[in-house]
């Protein structure tokens, strides 16, 4: 099934839990259905229940080389965090929000397809180019869908826009 046609929502800040991981292009499969249940557990341990579906926030983008995610639930209010659990903002602010309907391994055509819509809009993206990547204000991937049958999945593409000026 095709993507939604984008559109640009705003959003306001989101606070969330999250484990912050180091992975590569082929690790994208494993690690964050590996973190997901972690954060979860710690948040159970403390009595909180997600107020949204898990995600993925892309903080550095080197597609190449190397990526720094967050894999995460949003919650109701901030906590403390600890040495393995990071707890934050998703921040307020302009997004282009997509829906990926089907299997993740379509994630790269939609996110290409989103990245060039956004182009030919002339909206300009909240990221800036570093030394280790394309660091990312706010870039997630959020899982809509939990179904042993991934080509079922929607996954929710939310980009957020540079801050007018």
């Amino acid at each position: 099934m095709p993507n939604e046609e984008p559109r640009i929502e705003t959003r306001e800040f989101q606070p969330y839990a999250a484990i912050k991981a180091f992975v590569t292009m082929e690790e994208l499969d494993t690690v964050p259905p590996s973190l997901h249940p972690q954060v979860r557990d710690w948040l159970a341990q403390r009595g909180v229940t997600p107020s949204g579906p898990p995600f993925v926030k892309y903080n550095v983008i080197d597609m190449e080389r190397q990526l720094e995610i967050e894999v995460g639930w949003p919650i109701p209010a901030l906590l403390d965090a600890d040495e393995r659990v990071l707890v934050g903002e998703l921040p307020s602010g302009r997004y282009v929000v997509t829906v990926h309907h089907g299997h993740p391994d379509g994630l790269i055509d939609a996110v290409r397809a989103l990245l060039n819509w956004a182009d030919e809009q002339g909206l300009i993206w909240d990221v800036t180019e570093v030394a280790k990547g394309d660091q990312w204000g706010c870039r997630l991937e959020i899982y809509l869908t939990d179904s042993p049958d991934m080509d079922t999945w929607d996954l929710e593409l939310v980009f957020r826009l540079a801050d007018p000026f």
